[in-house]
């Protein structure tokens, strides 16, 4: 497993960081390593959005089947 280490953060950032730790009761680097791992599964996004097939689906279609949905309420 790699080792991270970040400078010159803000105290303010390093202040929130510390009360949402405290908050889930874990430490700063717990907290910190799980915010950073969903940040970079994002990283994967646009591919695997491209790798989705087109469906050639308009997107009036798309907002219109949702308001009709939306109105059956």
């Amino acid at each position: 497993m790699g080792t991270v280490y970040l400078r010159n953060v803000p105290d303010d950032v390093v202040e929130r960081l510390e009360r949402l730790a405290a908050r889930e009761r874990v430490s700063v680097n717990t907290y910190a390593m799980r915010e950073l791992a969903e940040a970079s599964r994002r990283a994967d996004n646009a591919d695997l959005l491209g790798a989705l097939p087109d469906l050639n689906i308009d997107t009036d279609d798309i907002v219109s089947a949702v308001n009709e949905g939306r109105e059956s309420r």
